[in-house]
């Protein structure tokens, strides 16, 4: 009976999970059957209500599983198994299922596919990816789940057929992400090698015991694992993939790449950091450095805002303007995983989290105008403001987000990365790392600003930019939501970051 009662909790822990990929294959049973031979629209239509109901009905399990009170004991509770549910990993991974059911939103009135079925599914086997992502408590579990969300986004990126830039983006980011596996595999095979165990908490028990480690072993594995680490997040210089994969891929599947798989990768780095190797931080401060992944990380932070903001100045098509802005947040996210605070990873989580509703809704306005002009030129979206008045404006809340602007969002997912290096490091020992996170970011006003100054201020330089715009209805209200959204959680950031902060406080990370 005991047998039967623990099955049964299982399954209640991975429901939402095993609801997504049947939700998945119920996408591809009824394209296939119901709708063959129907025009592709109505086929996205119909598919894409199917995959939201299982998407919205997975949110919903998840907001009904109560956690024991047994979780609550620590490592101890948890370290038994390679799953790990509790509110922590529930928060986020609603935020992954509000994510993908806005791409798929965005999916409703494209043009690039025939294979609605196909795509649908590939996008909500990705989310189930994602979600047993975040809920790893094992590093072989964890890279499985990788593989499945990176496989399903390879495919999601070339889905565009007979487009060159499509296929050329989904090779490049192929390449790039097969290499990222192989050093995140060799870096774990590493700390496998080091501590003979897999589970998360288990390393680190071994860690903290005081076992003896070659020093060596140990910076192979970080070294390793880290650089595999910043091939998914796109950190500087290992970004080469983003901003072509951003520019060909489907908008739909540049926005998932963009906002669920950012949030996830970020989720799990920070858990493998601060929970398996907490052990060998380090110290970046000016006046007291010591080896470790801080200082690792530091560089590639420093790196990757200073590059993607100069490199974001001088673009002229709005999805590669997207990729390097990217780029510079995710420079300005590893800073909560520098902080090694729970006030760090509460702030990275909430960061990604409003960052992804943000650059859905970018995506979302630049889709209208792709599909208006052909293109997604910074040009293409000379007077919009007067076109579709709406629109312009939400997207004026979306790129003022991006900048960090108050009262929006953005603002104050920074402030409170901001706010958690200087609580981590002693005597302000991480100023530098502040003083430069603010003035690149000064200097991303500028190319956001020039987004808006087409819209609100330059004449349309072609024909097709200056008709009429026609939006469709479920874009329309896409973007409308999503815009409230950022503003709401501008306004009152403690609903999202105060259940984050608690969980992470009572349950750990």
């Amino acid at each position: 009976m005991g047998v039967v009662l623990n099955y049964l909790q299982l399954i209640g822990s991975l429901g939402p999970e095993i609801l997504v990929v049947l939700t998945a294959l119920a996408v591809l049973a009824v394209d296939l059957v119901a709708m063959r031979g129907e025009p592709a629209r109505s086929r996205l239509l119909v598919c894409g209500g199917f995959g939201l109901v299982g998407l919205m009905a997975s949110a919903a399990w998840l907001g009904m599983i109560s956690y024991p009170t047994l979780l609550h004991a620590g490592v101890e509770a948890r370290s038994a198994g390679m799953f790990l549910a509790d509110p922590l990993t529930q928060w986020v991974k609603i935020s992954l299922i509000l994510l993908s059911a806005g791409s798929i939103v965005l999916a409703f009135e494209s043009k690039f596919t025939q294979h609605a079925g196909e795509y649908l599914s590939i996008m909500l086997m990705a989310t189930a990816g994602m979600m047993f992502m975040v809920s790893s408590n094992d590093l072989l579990q964890f890279f499985i789940s990788l593989e499945l969300t990176s496989l399903s986004l390879y495919i999601l990126t070339g889905f565009h057929q007979g487009n060159r830039a499509s296929s050329e983006a989904a090779l490049k980011y192929l390449l790039f992400g097969g290499m990222s596996a192989a050093f995140t595999l060799f870096g774990f095979s590493y700390i496998y090698g080091i501590t003979g165990e897999t589970n998360l908490f288990q390393i680190a028990s071994h860690f903290a015991s005081g076992m003896e480690v070659s020093s060596s072993m140990l910076w192979i594995a970080l070294a390793f694992t880290a650089v595999g680490f910043a091939f998914k997040i796109a950190a500087a210089p290992f970004h080469w993939w983003a901003p072509d994969t951003y520019e060909g891929a489907p908008i739909p599947s540049a926005a998932m790449i963009a906002s669920g798989s950012k949030l996830a990768s970020f989720f799990i780095f920070g858990r493998l950091l601060l929970v398996s190797l907490g052990h060998s931080h380090g110290a970046a401060g000016y006046h007291a450095f010591e080896q470790g992944w801080i200082p690792a990380l530091c560089i590639l932070a420093a790196a990757s805002m200073v590059a993607g903001n100069l490199a974001a100045l001088v673009q002229t098509q709005f999805k590669r303007l997207l990729a390097y802005s990217a780029i510079a947040h995710g420079g300005y996210a590893l800073l909560g995983i520098i902080a090694n605070s729970e006030q760090g990873i509460s702030s990275v989580i909430f960061y990604m989290a409003s960052y992804g509703f943000t650059i859905l809704g970018a995506f979302a306005v630049c889709s209208v105008v792709e599909r208006q002009t052909g293109s997604s030129r910074l040009s293409d979206f000379a007077g919009l403001s007067r076109r579709e008045p709406l629109v312009a404006l939400c997207m004026m809340v979306f790129m003022l987000s991006l900048a960090g602007i108050p009262p929006l969002a953005g603002f104050f997912g920074k402030f409170y990365l901001f706010s958690s290096v200087a609580a981590g490091a002693p005597n302000l020992g991480l100023i530098w790392l502040m003083i430069l996170a603010i003035a690149t970011s000064a200097v991303s006003l500028y190319y956001y600003l020039q987004v808006m100054k087409q819209i609100y201020v330059r004449e349309p330089v072609s024909t097709s930019a200056a008709e009429p715009l026609t939006v469709p209805i479920t874009t329309r209200l896409l973007i409308y939501l999503l815009a409230a959204v950022v503003i709401l959680l501008g306004l009152l950031p403690g609903i999202l970051l105060n259940p984050i902060s608690e969980s992470v406080h009572s349950f750990g990370f």
